[in-house]
């Protein structure tokens, strides 16, 4: 087994090496002087099963073509097996169409992915579900919850919990994350969104008086929608609001309006390699994801089943 990592994210492919004890495979990732990408790897990995770990975050274009490049030299040099590994899967809120004229790009990708030569795929929380049937090779979806209720507990197990999915779409993520804690009661933020990147709280389904919430989400991105959620849950009567997201996308302002709103906190993975811009942030925290990738990735080359991960 061979792990190559791209540029997205060296912290957490580092972390991984370290968790299964290999090195990373020695390539060399660079630029031409017009920006075009240039992959060499330095190792031999004839008849080997590779592992190439890459989120297709910011500069999500660059970061996707950086992949499948890597894809193509390793297929070029006779790799037995190639896994992609994207703990964060870009383009996936774009799965569906709507409206007219409008493209299906997480299906646009997931073939670019297939005929660069990848045969399988490995990622951490789809923002749908159905993105796996978007894949024609084996694609297996690893979930944050796990790690994410672990962190729950040990942090605000002594509160009298109450588990709040921000729109009605999460809700079966948020009913996995109750579960999980223990079957905690579940609540609703019932919004609508005017446009991408803007939402207005309409109403709050479930009654959170007293209770100190804890919001679920997969992205965050402009953080909009979980400020808007924090402030409604407080004025219905709430303890306490923090927010739990597999990706921090954070874009634009973002951390800004993380830091002045009214969440006590909010926790994200380490799926995208943004450490950057929130070091000076005291109410965002990252939580590693990389043992739970790791023995995904473990268990894949060691053809054991990944489901058992979440029994």
């Amino acid at each position: 087994m061979k792990l190559l990592a791209g540029n997205s994210n060296l912290p957490l492919a580092q972390a991984i090496a370290g968790y299964l004890e290999i090195p990373l495979t020695r390539a060399s990732v660079r630029r031409f002087a017009d920006e075009e990408i240039f992959v060499e790897v330095l190792e031999n990995v004839r008849g080997e099963d590779v592992f190439v770990l890459q989120s297709t975050a910011y500069p999500a274009n660059d970061n996707l073509m950086e992949l499948l490049i890597m894809i193509d030299a390793l297929k070029r040099a006779s790799a037995k097996r190639i896994t992609a590994v994207l703990p964060y899967f870009g383009y996936a809120r774009q799965d569906r169409k709507p409206g007219p004229r409008t493209p299906i790009s997480a299906k646009l990708v997931a073939n670019l992915i297939t005929v660069a030569g990848a045969d399988r795929v490995l990622s951490v929380d789809l923002h749908a579900g159905q993105i796996q049937g978007f894949f024609d090779i084996p694609t297996d979806n690893l979930f944050g919850a796990p790690v994410m209720s672990a962190d729950v507990a040990t942090r605000y197990g002594e509160h009298n919990l109450m588990v709040v999915s921000p729109d009605v779409g999460g809700v079966v993520r948020a009913r996995a994350l109750a579960k999980r804690l223990g079957n905690a009661p579940l609540a609703i933020v019932d919004k609508r969104r005017e446009r991408a990147g803007e939402s207005e709280v309409m109403n709050i389904i479930g009654d959170v008086r007293g209770r100190f919430c804890v919001l679920v989400d997969d992205i965050v991105d402009s953080a909009g929608t979980l400020c808007n959620a924090a402030a409604a849950l407080k004025a219905a009567g709430a303890e306490g609001v923090v927010a739990y997201c597999t990706h921090g996308v954070l874009s634009g302002g973002a951390v800004a309006r993380v830091q002045n709103s009214e969440l006590t906190e909010l926790v994200i993975t380490d799926s995208i390699g943004n450490h950057e811009i929130i070091a000076d942030a005291d109410k965002i925290r990252h939580l590693t994801i990389a043992p739970l990738l790791a023995e995904a990735i473990r268990r894949i080359a060691e053809e054991a089943s990944v489901s058992s991960l979440f029994d």
